[in-house]
């Protein structure tokens, strides 16, 4: 088919798929604003440790993506709501100009949490001006920055709720996110079932997200595609639980230096760390009458659940004192679409032993968005899968996350792997 021709079939597909955005756009930003309904103003406003960010700015950051890299560029007679805010929520593209560093988010009780809310109003408004009022060809270069801005608003919709988990655990009341539904303390907990190793062959994987084999949405940094090759490897068939995790802390886990990385023996020395961030126990009791904490405040602990809020460091010495040890990332995907495999998705991000690096012939987005990945790929780990907080559409098996080793307050967890018979 001709250019020509193509160009004029392309409007009506185009336009169809610009209402879809729109509905989608406004479910995404209603997503975000839900998951903050629960907080109050003075909690939208704490910035518990450096890593962290308040949900203040989270609203307003996921508002400065579209009015920094698409509104101020392409909607013709745009006016920014306050100049002032291009500094305060740009978060780290040194392209865009100077930022707020990180640990001083927490500073910032003006703007207050509805002038926070106005900002995301003028830019909604915004959009919906960009989104009606471009022409074919100019829309087709923008939809898939929009969507990478979507992608990354549900990228913050979980952090705001695992930050603000960290935030009100740090308060002495330690006030839930969200009253739990029932009597929780009359809960009963659910054996599981018991681990199954799973074997797989190994061989040549193909790892990573196929462009243009569909219209779904992936990072620069899933792709390209390409073969990866696996030697013979094992897989537990389930997440790790809480009350096998409690069997390595009662057998002093943490006081046990040859099951550690060094890096992650000195953390827990210096930090006196116990046990997962979350959990606690009044002194002298049990070890099954841990509490954890979670987004339902403190609630018995129930041995079967995933354990979570695991660090890389964690995660490592406990599949050391088990005999075995954490997959990678490549062992994970190629596995993830097993039917034998289960939660795989929607429960707990796993630490796998994959540095993130760059895949064999990764290339960044263009433009500011080349920022966006790349220049993180030194000094974290790779985890996959999703947690409960991961909203559903935006979970998938090619997708990496990453985090420092050191980190705990990420709603993650492991599965355990093996060498296979070779």
């Amino acid at each position: 088919m001709s250019r020509t021709s193509s160009l004029a079939v392309a409007p009506s597909r185009l336009d169809e798929a610009r209402g879809s955005m729109q509905v989608l756009y406004g479910a995404v930003r209603g997503e975000t604003l839900k998951r903050a309904s629960p907080l109050s103003p003075e909690d939208q406003c704490i910035q518990s440790m450096p890593d962290a960010s308040p949900t203040k700015w989270h609203l307003a950051h996921t508002s400065w993506f579209f009015d920094a890299m698409l509104l101020r560029p392409h909607l013709p007679g745009y006016r920014s709501f306050d100049e002032r805010y291009h500094y305060l929520f740009n978060s780290y593209y040194e392209t865009l100009g100077a930022h707020l560093p990180r640990p001083e988010r927490g500073v910032l009780s003006r703007p207050a949490l509805d002038e926070v809310h106005a900002y995301r109003r003028h830019v909604d408004t915004g959009m919906e001006q960009l989104m009606e009022q471009s022409d074919s060809r100019l829309w087709a270069r923008l939809r898939p920055l929009v969507m990478l801005g979507l992608n990354h608003e549900q990228q913050h919709q979980e952090l705001l709720l695992t930050d603000i988990v960290h935030a009100l655990w740090r308060n002495p009341l330690r006030p839930a996110y969200q009253a739990p539904a029932g009597d929780v303390d009359a809960e009963t907990d659910e054996a599981c079932e018991p681990p199954q190793w799973i074997d797989f062959p190994g061989g040549l994987a193909a790892i990573g997200y196929e462009a243009g084999k569909d219209d779904l949405f992936a990072f620069d940094n899933e792709m390209p595609r390409h073969n990866t090759l696996l030697q013979p490897y094992r897989l537990c068939s389930r997440l790790l639980t809480c009350g096998e995790y409690a069997d390595f802390i009662a057998d002093g886990g943490y006081q046990k230096p040859q099951l550690w990385l060094s890096d992650g023996w000195a953390m827990i020395q210096e930090q006196g760390w116990r046990a997962p961030i979350y959990w606690s126990t009044p002194e002298g009791s049990s070890p099954r009458d841990w509490r954890v904490y979670g987004l339902h405040g403190a609630l018995p602990f129930k041995p079967s659940d995933p354990v979570m809020n695991l660090s890389f460091y964690e995660a490592a010495a406990y599949a050391e004192w088990a005999g075995a040890r954490l997959p990678t990332e490549f062992e994970w995907e190629a596995a993830a679409a097993d039917p034998r495999i289960g939660q795989t998705l929607g429960e707990a991000w796993q630490w796998t032993r994959s540095s993130y690096d760059p895949y064999p012939g990764f290339r960044p987005t263009p433009g500011a968005t080349s920022e966006y990945n790349g220049k993180f790929m030194v000094g974290q780990m790779v985890l996959r899968g999703s947690s409960r907080a991961t909203p559903s559409s935006h979970a998938r098996i090619t997708y990496r996350n990453f985090f420092p080793p050191a980190a705990r307050w990420q709603f993650a967890g492991l599965r355990l792997a093996k060498d296979g018979k070779r």
